[in-house]
């Protein structure tokens, strides 16, 4: 290589580093994802309360993480660095603070902060006191100034989250069947939250195109359009908005009937099998709607509207597709891949043991008040549930969703197997199972994963490797982006 391209290379690494993706997730996690994670669960609200109380209510209402820190046996708290963590058996993890408060017929009563936990913090993080720190100041700390970071230590042993690569999710993918009753199925994984729900648009031999979702199985997709409010036959003609639109007249010929949504939602509710009186049926119908129905769209009945244009939109491209007129999605297209790193994996963690925790704290309450007691709401949150529950898995690797491996002990045979473990890519496809073409090199991975660094045997192809100088890009908040579309002409259907 040439002196311009060492210098090049060198003024990339000086600047970006080889983990900086990995720290920027995680640093995301600590200073956004953690707040977004308790405002999904902001208001908690006991059903068993006090006889003398009309409304009582739990308010969590903010989230914040320390610096890394030890309690001693003598009680005392100090900064701990990572080399008294590797020496002594510690884990290298800051206390989490939340602040409480309760509140009594609408008025607030009480109001504290504790610390609910502790959470293990990455190496050079902005969370990290070798974060900022010379070449000279890691080195009197212990530490190697060329350690990029980007790894944890648990109980003293050095653990690296791998990224793993899934299918994108919101992402409408058609492709073709090998078996089945349907010839091609149109697939979306949407996803909100602690929401993950699969969607399968596929066209029987009877010609009319069915819905699946959740335990919603192979409903009419005319009815789900009308039951959410686009019930006009010319409306949905239009929102499809295809030359050829033959199929799509035989599908509205045999849901002519449905004039309405209630007749939408009653329609159904039985197909589905709820077997209440008509009131309960759409009630439960329409909770079904609006709360597992692509909930990336939204939660509310105002966003049932744009869900039926949403539907409408996947219908034409999954007619377009399955008559040839476009080409099928290439689910092995990095377009259609999305890596889960470090913060985004501790986040659907956190998101889970904040239920628990949450799930702990009404247990506590309800059972002081069946006593006959009104607790203080600062005795019923359990420290150590959240700690001890991140802690096993980062410690065993085995995640939420039924995950293996996830958090894997940090291979140091040398400084560059030590570099490619944190750049490590894993397919969470079965290494038991064939799956060629997710195996196979694809032109898309050029520049972002290396074509030659990948085992031999069960595995290759699934486990792979960052190219040296890709650096996958953050999420975007999608709202900054409307705004922008906006600005250069974008005008919204409602």
């Amino acid at each position: 290589m040439s002196k311009k391209g060492h210098a090049l290379i060198a003024s990339y690494f000086a600047e970006h580093g080889i983990v900086s993706a990995d720290l920027k997730s995680f640093d995301n996690f600590v200073e956004n994802t953690l707040q977004e994670i308790l405002k999904e669960n902001q208001t908690i609200e006991p059903t068993i309360i006090p006889s003398n109380v009309d409304e009582f209510k739990i308010c969590l209402d903010k989230i914040w993480v320390t610096k890394p820190e030890i309690t001693e046996a003598d009680g005392s708290t100090r900064p701990v660095y990572p080399i008294e963590a590797r020496m002594r058996k510690l884990s290298y993890a800051a206390p989490v603070f939340l602040e409480v408060s309760a509140h009594i017929n609408g008025v607030q009563r009480e109001s504290f902060k504790t610390q609910i936990g502790s959470l293990p913090i990455m190496l050079r993080s902005k969370s990290c006191h070798l974060n900022g720190l010379s070449r000279e100041e890691l080195i009197q700390h212990g530490e190697d100034p060329d350690d990029p970071g980007g790894y944890f230590i648990i109980n003293g042993t050095e653990k690296v989250i791998v990224n793993i690569e899934d299918l994108a999710s919101n992402r409408f993918v058609v492709e073709k069947n090998s078996t089945g009753v349907s010839k091609y199925s149109g697939k979306v994984f949407s996803e909100r939250g602690s929401y993950k729900i699969p969607h399968e648009i596929e066209r029987l031999k009877d010609g009319i195109f069915y819905l699946s979702f959740t335990r919603v199985k192979r409903i009419p997709l005319i009815a789900v359009i009308k039951a959410l409010g686009l019930t006009r036959d010319e409306e949905i003609m239009k929102m499809v908005g295809l030359p050829n639109n033959n199929e799509v007249i035989i599908n509205l010929y045999d849901f002519v009937d449905l004039k309405n949504e209630e007749d939408s939602l009653d329609f159904i509710s039985k197909k589905v099998g709820i077997s209440q009186t008509r009131e309960v049926r759409l009630e439960r119908m329409a909770e079904i709607l609006d709360k597992y129905l692509l909930p990336h769209v939204g939660l509310q009945p105002e966003d049932r509207l744009m869900k039926a244009y949403n539907l409408c939109k996947y219908l034409r491209h999954y007619i377009r597709a399955s008559n040839g007129e476009v080409p099928l999605d290439d689910k092995d297209h990095y377009m259609n891949k999305r890596l889960k790193m470090a913060g985004e994996l501790l986040a659907d963690l956190f998101r889970v043991n904040m239920k628990v925790l949450i799930g702990d704290m009404l247990y506590n309450f309800q059972r002081i008040v069946k006593r006959g007691k009104f607790p203080s709401i600062r005795v019923i949150i359990r420290e150590k549930l959240l700690t001890q529950k991140v802690y096993s898995s980062l410690a065993t690797g085995n995640w939420v969703g039924g995950r293996t491996g996830v958090c894997q002990r940090m291979e140091r045979l040398n400084f560059l197997h030590a570099l490619s473990h944190l750049q490590r890519v894993v397919s969470p496809l079965s290494a038991s199972q064939e799956n060629f073409e997710a195996r196979t090199l694809h032109a898309t991975h050029l520049g972002r994963l290396c074509p030659s660094e990948t085992p031999e045997g069960t595995n290759i192809g699934l486990r792979k490797n960052l190219a040296l100088l890709s650096r996958p890009s953050p999420a975007v908040n999608e709202d900054e982006v409307l705004k922008e579309a906006k600005r250069l002409g974008l005008v919204l259907a409602r």
